[in-house]
């Protein structure tokens, strides 16, 4: 009887870059040592991260990456498929679906892409930034339409037997709420579509070294036997673990049933019970700290350093960068509450507070990239927070005020502003 082979295909993505987006990259980086010490072969591994991290000026152990206190090294060996302007949605979902042609890579060198078949398992993690119906890139959006299209389509053409998906972001459940239940597509969320994730361990230099979704999924993978794991147990063990945002489940339900090992391979036991594993040790408690809202990362690592900078000179142009960010963020309250109003006179209030379901999933990448071509510099400044405000959007054509009407308004306020 012949056996039919199968592959694990497994794809990385962090979708930030800069010193206070440190815990994004700490994340991929850290999910690539554990793949890849469970046995899965780097020709199946691709890894999308903006590379920025380990040799920053902030970095005080220049070539180091870290994703707990106290925890090891995680950046030595980590593969390099893609990096700073080659992390992209459009070279993501090229990669996922096996499309070589469809990848831009500016860097030169391979075009690394999922080449699974319909015998084979594919998983996704993404870290970082997110709002409802959207995950960022440095430089574009992934949006939950284009996901969901992709992932369908590949389904259609038999690219895969099994997929999961965990995505960490703010809003992040809103990304796969949508998800077919009818497909072979299991997804999980760091938290629900109207909630933010959190960040914690505030350490080195005065950033944040991961999400809170990523430090107890990637900390049980390594304290269990995966091959006896199934998703729904490390599902539950997340939930009863994390306490800033909700884990959410979508998809087809029955392949949470799986065991983790199908997807991501799995260590032998004496390896699980080396001295010290990558979450900084098994004989550690391992408690989470700092626990933080993603969009006020930057306001606290500016205040931090404000207060233990010593230089005057330098003390000065803290400050002022603080003063910026924080005029900054008063314009793009100020500019959604204008938008709102002027795009629903009768009840531009009820935009700004409501959290209405996303079900327009293309009318919410053709208004959010319309706002986003128009306030570029916003997004390259504080794309966190001004994420925080994209449910102002949704409820306004979720609530039937047309897309035409928001996207003119967007375009007039931008026009009248001098910032």
């Amino acid at each position: 009887m012949r056996v039919t082979q199968s592959k694990q295909w497994v794809l990385l993505a962090a979708g930030s870059m800069g010193w206070n987006n440190y815990r994004h990259q700490a994340d991929v980086c850290h999910a690539y040592q554990m793949v890849h010490h469970n046995g899965i072969p780097d020709e199946q591994i691709a890894v999308m991260m903006y590379d920025d991290i380990a040799y920053n000026a902030e970095n005080p152990n220049p070539g180091e990456i870290i994703n707990v206190p106290g925890g090891p090294n995680v950046y030595p060996g980590v593969l390099k498929d893609y990096t700073r302007l080659d992390v992209s949605a459009r070279n993501f979902l090229a990669v996922l679906r096996g499309d070589e042609a469809g990848v831009n890579k500016q860097g030169g060198g391979p075009k690394k892409v999922l080449k699974s078949g319909k015998n084979d398992t594919i998983f996704i993690f993404l870290s970082d930034h997110g709002a409802q119906g959207l995950f960022a890139f440095p430089s574009d959006r992934l949006y939950a339409s284009d996901l969901l299209d992709t992932i369908n389509k590949m389904s259609n053409r038999q690219q895969f037997s099994k997929m999961v998906i965990y995505i960490e972001s703010c809003f992040s459940g809103s990304m796969i709420e949508h998800l077919p239940k009818n497909i072979q597509v299991y997804g999980v969320s760091a938290s629900n579509p109207d909630e933010p994730h959190h960040a914690c361990f505030k350490k080195r230099g005065k950033t944040y070294l991961a999400g809170e979704f990523s430090s107890w999924w990637l900390r049980h993978c390594e304290k269990v036997d995966l091959t006896q794991t199934t998703f729904q147990d490390q599902f539950e063990y997340v939930t009863g673990k994390m306490s800033g945002s909700t884990p959410c489940q979508y998809g087809n339900m029955a392949l949470r049933k799986l065991f983790i090992s199908d997807f991501l391979g799995s260590s032998d036991v004496r390896a699980r019970r080396r001295p010290a594993d990558l979450t900084a040790g098994a004989s550690v408690p391992f408690m989470l700290t700092h626990l933080t809202p993603s969009h006020d990362v930057p306001l606290l690592m500016y205040k931090e350093r404000i207060e233990s900078e010593n230089d005057p000179e330098k003390k000065e142009a803290l400050q002022q960068d603080y003063k910026k960010l924080r005029k900054t963020r008063a314009d793009i309250k100020k500019t959604m509450h204008k938008i709102a109003e002027r795009s629903w006179p009768e009840q531009g209030l009820r935009a700004l507070n409501e959290r209405r379901p996303l079900t327009r999933l293309h009318d919410m990448k053709d208004v959010a990239e319309h706002f986003r071509m128009t306030f570029t510099e916003w997004h390259e400044q504080d794309d966190g927070y001004i994420l925080s405000h994209m449910h102002v959007f949704v409820n306004l054509f979720e609530s039937g005020v047309e897309v035409a009407r928001i996207k003119q308004v967007i375009t007039s306020v931008r026009s009248s502003q001098r910032f």
